[in-house]
């Protein structure tokens, strides 16, 4: 009963002056209990440490053994003069040609097959992110006042989103689509879907082409995300047949994974260069509010639409060697967590019809607790790539203390059903395992910028500072949630602020329907000056940060 109770926190809630009833005309309160993240760091699974460590020594066993051959080698060649190591040489290359010949095309052939076998490097050339014009941009009131004169939502259903709004962390220059603004219909058409689909797209992708002087026949690997609407032809053949691509591109379209299917679609587009040198690789992430947009008054249904908003990213990635120079950012890790064999985390994000047959989104309201549980397996994966040794060693030492000697208390912080409760005298501090700083790991973090509540509850948990939100808290507040794509606004934050210095590393987390949480890790290869075009933020951000009570 008291871990149910530290799972759910309270909020009073000013819901303004009563208009009706005996209480007319005097201020009315209600307490809200909702559900928080798990604090994961406080319940860590041995077995995703385990994997973690697996992946950490499956990359790094090979240049252990470097540092070995190097010791011996040197301890060996120390041993002599300079005239006596040369006399040496000399001598065996005279008498013994055919052994000093044989070692070298053993050495020559291990060198290459050494550089022929390794992963190439990925490098993220640059990125642009699609910025809708203003005849879009709605605020909170006018989406309430949209809302109404559409006549598809009653006053309690209006209210409701009204509630929503208020405390969502949305600002009031988010943007909604034409089909959304003047739609007559309970949903949009594929006609609409198909305009929303090639304004979003190809507003990021002509912004691409621009700043990094790709030609799109250049392009050989094409990767498009969009969860809800996947019409046919697919939009990666929209985008084919627009840009006049070449035949022999490897498409791919990702459909219905969610708001974490953006670094999913980088992994695929990352396999794809593997196998394939010398190559550029697009890959689009985006999502059709208007196709989704939910008419009905269920009200687990009508909370997708307080929070998504337009939105469109795209990504040039290469191969080459020669674009070492002018890439911007290097890729180092990606860590991917799929919780979709459990039916409660498969069925939080479900798309389905309400009582009168209205197609929508219904957010379960164990997405919190089950997203947290998610995002608990993905992060203790990814600590032992990132963290410094240090941090690694306290975390794991503290881990092993606690499972093995933590008495009545098991690995996920319960007690035992059959032992007595831990005693008083034990401090608080003995029973807490150690929260490894990741801060020490990134110098950057963009959160998906799902709601004001996720990303509160995640700097609590991850123990992060204003400064380590920022970017995430302000992307919700002026772009809203745009699903998969949100990770590079927060990116392009950063570059407008001129925050990303020459090795920095990045830290870009995801998560969504399935349930699916996904980690990637960037390296800046250069210090990146503000954008003076071509950034979806140059026409506001001398307004960011705002400070927490105004939005």
């Amino acid at each position: 009963m008291a871990n149910e109770r530290d799972l759910l926190s309270t909020e009073i809630v000013n819901r303004g002056i009563e208009s009706s009833g005996p209480n007319a005309g005097s201020l009315t309160f209600s307490v809200r209990v909702r559900r928080r993240l798990p604090d994961f760091l406080q319940s860590v699974n041995l077995k995703y440490v385990k994997l973690g460590y697996h992946y950490l020594i499956n990359h790094a066993i090979y240049l252990a053994t470097i540092p070995v051959l190097v010791l011996v080698f040197s301890a060996e060649v120390g041993s002599l003069s300079r005239e006596e190591l040369w006399r040496k040489l000399w001598e065996d290359a005279r008498y013994d040609l055919a052994t000093v010949l044989a070692f070298f095309g053993v050495f020559v052939f291990t060198l290459s097959v050494y550089f022929m076998s390794r992963p190439r490097s990925i490098y993220l050339i640059d990125f642009a992110c699609y910025r809708p014009n203003d005849d879009l941009k709605v605020s909170k009131e006018q989406f309430i006042e949209l809302a109404r004169k559409s006549g598809k939502f009653d006053e309690a259903s209006l209210e409701f989103q009204k509630r929503i709004l208020q405390s969502s962390g949305i600002g009031d220059e988010t943007y909604i689509p034409k089909s959304v603004i003047m739609s007559t219909e309970n949903s949009a058409t594929m006609k609409e879907g198909r305009e929303e689909a090639s304004a979003v797209m190809f507003g990021a992708l002509d912004e691409l082409f621009e700043k990094t002087r790709l030609r799109p026949k250049d392009v050989g690997v094409l990767v498009v995300n969009c969860s809800i609407f996947n019409p046919t032809p697919s939009l990666s053949a929209m985008i084919i047949n627009h840009y006049k691509m070449r035949g022999n591109i490897l498409s791919y379209n990702l459909g219905g994974m969610g708001c974490s299917a953006g670094i999913i679609a980088v992994d695929l587009a990352r396999d794809m260069l593997q196998a394939n040198p010398n190559n550029y690789a697009v890959v689009v992430s985006t999502e059709m509010v208007g196709y989704n947009w939910y008419p009905g008054r269920e009200r687990s249904m009508l909370i997708p639409n307080c929070f998504f908003r337009m939105g469109c990213s795209a990504v040039v990635l290469s191969n080459r060697r020669r674009d070492y120079h002018r890439a911007k950012y290097r890729l180092e890790h990606i860590v991917r967590t799929h919780k979709g064999a459990d039916d409660r985390s498969f069925r939080c994000v479900y798309q389905e019809e309400d009582e009168h047959r209205l197609k929508g989104l219904k957010v379960s309201k164990d997405l919190v607790e089950i997203g947290g549980d998610a995002m608990k397996t993905n992060i203790t994966t990814l600590g032992p790539l990132v963290l410094p040794f240090s941090e690694q060693l306290l975390f794991f030492a503290t881990l092993v203390w606690r499972h093995l000697f933590g008495g009545g208390s098991n690995i996920n912080g319960e007690e035992g059903q059959g032992g007595s409760q831990q005693p008083s005298s034990i401090s608080a501090a003995s029973k807490k395992p150690y929260i490894p700083d990741y801060k020490l790991a990134f110098e950057h973090f963009c959160v998906h910028a799902a709601s004001k509540t996720v990303l509160n509850e995640l700097q609590r948990n991850l123990e992060l500072s204003e400064r380590n939100m920022e970017a995430s808290r302000m992307t919700l507040h002026r772009f809203g949630n745009t699903s998969s794509s949100s990770i590079w606004y927060e990116l392009a934050y950063l570059e407008a602020k001129e925050r990303v210095r020459r090795g920095d590393r990045i830290w870009q987390l995801a998560f969504g329907s399935g349930f699916k949480c996904n980690s990637i890790v960037w390296r800046s290869m250069r210090r990146v000056r503000k954008p003076c075009r071509n950034n979806p933020w140059l026409d506001s951000i001398d307004r960011y940060p705002i400070l927490p009570a105004d939005h």
